[in-house]
């Protein structure tokens, strides 16, 4: 027996032993899911953290740059500029706008990277984004004398946000112009295929190689590609096109023959079954004036929109503070309030919280205007009363449109009817 005990080994543990290492690994187990609970946890804090930082940083950035912003769009309103006024009013319009979209793209990212990017989706022609998407990018593209060629039939919808699908193809035409060398060509083309659209944005520049490939719509990855022309960029752009097509139930895909053979980004969406033609816009007429109150405690941001707001034939009165603004709009009637969030008294949500409960006020139609661009920001201020949120830097000329626009009549008209004027 003695024997057998040295090849058999030693005897098999008892039920105690096997107890106290079931003991130790359910320890072990539950150690290791406090742990992975401990730094979902931080993860999701930092998210947070990050998310409250670049809404912060955008708004602090975009405070300085909406005076800017409204200041120039001036300079090339006055009488017989010169070329050389002219000029730096370009230089200007384009140096903000570059500003603009960073900013834009950061608060892009953090919205995906936070499940908070919210889709207003409609039945939209993909003709007119494009030709959207190429008016926020075309004088880069006549700058650099680049060849673009468009191919676009007028019969492809699809179901989705607008904006949001023009910002897709205005980054994928801006990342095609910063590839590709002065003198290049660009193609836009788009048809229909087994139900779904299909749009390409194709390049002559600089290509990609395969690790480019692999990882090009990764964030902040710009890849050596970057070198080839120092346009700025954070590396954002291709993640949010793809993160924004794949809510729109589609896919991108990006393409190269290698470096120098050039690029091809091919975006597919499910087409939108028409029920007909839609209706032709009819042709407006002269824009209306408007009895405008402006609240905005930035005095250069206060002064120059009013001037512009002037300059269109609007009448306008001007407060500098929610108090202020909050006792104009209780005492006069006006047809439009363009009101900042971030005020001092009261800010933007608690003047049209207080307006609105106010007996007998007459409520205008309520334009809120900040540099916060969270999902959040917009829906608290359109709970709180705001018809539109506007984002800083102003875009003078859709807000113009907007204060003109037959939404702000009908909103007056029917205002006046329930007032009995």
């Amino acid at each position: 027996m003695a024997n057998q005990d040295s090849i058999t080994g030693s005897h098999p543990p008892s039920n105690d032993d096997l107890a106290a290492e079931v003991a130790a690994l359910r320890l072990l187990l539950a150690e290791r899911d406090a742990e992975l609970a401990r730094l979902r946890a931080e993860a999701g804090q930092a998210r947070e953290r990050r998310s409250d930082f670049l809404g912060m940083l955008a708004h602090e950035l975009r405070n300085p740059l909406a005076p800017i912003s409204l200041a120039n769009t001036m300079l090339a309103k006055l009488p017989e500029p010169s070329s050389g006024l002219l000029n730096l009013h370009a230089v200007i319009h384009r140096q903000l706008q570059n500003l603009t979209r960073l900013l834009d793209e950061l608060l892009d990212a953090a919205s995906i990277d936070s499940g908070q990017l919210v889709l207003a989706r409609v039945p939209v022609e993909l003709g007119a984004v494009l030709r959207r998407a190429l008016h926020t990018v075309q004088v880069r593209i006549l700058e650099r004398h680049q060849h673009l060629h468009m191919d676009l039939p007028e019969d492809l919808s699809v179901h989705g946000d607008p904006a949001r699908l023009a910002q897709v193809f205005a980054n994928l035409l801006a990342n095609a112009s910063r590839y590709t060398a002065d003198g290049g060509t660009i193609r836009v083309a788009a048809h229909a295929h087994e139900g779904r659209a299909l749009l390409t944005v194709a390049d002559n520049g600089a290509g990609m190689n395969q690790d480019e490939l692999a990882g090009m719509f990764d964030l902040f990855t710009r890849g050596t590609r970057a070198t080839v022309r120092a346009e700025g960029g954070l590396g954002v752009g291709l993640n949010v096109v793809r993160n924004i097509v794949e809510l729109h139930d589609g896919k991108v895909i990006g393409a190269s023959d290698g470096p120098g053979r050039g690029s091809v980004f091919t975006v597919s969406l499910p087409l939108l079954v028409s029920d007909g033609a839609q209706a032709a816009l009819a042709p407006g007429a002269l824009p209306p004036s408007r009895r405008i109150l402006l609240v905005e405690d930035n005095l250069d941001a206060n002064d120059t929109l009013g001037q512009l707001l002037l300059d269109e034939g609007h009448k306008v009165t001007a407060a500098y503070d929610g108090i202020a603004g909050l006792a104009l709009a209780r005492t006069q009637v006006f047809d439009v309030l363009i009101c900042d969030i971030n005020l001092p008294g009261l800010n933007g949500y608690e003047l049209i919280t207080q307006l609105r409960r106010t007996a007998g006020a007459h409520i205008p139609f309520a334009i809120a205007i900040s540099g916060y661009g969270q999902m959040e920001d917009r829906t608290r201020a359109i709970g709180a009363g705001f018809g539109q949120y506007v984002l800083k830097p102003i875009d003078i000329d859709a807000l113009l449109a907007l204060v003109a626009s037959s939404a702000v009549t009908r909103f007056i008209a029917a205002a006046a009817v329930g007032s009995g004027r």
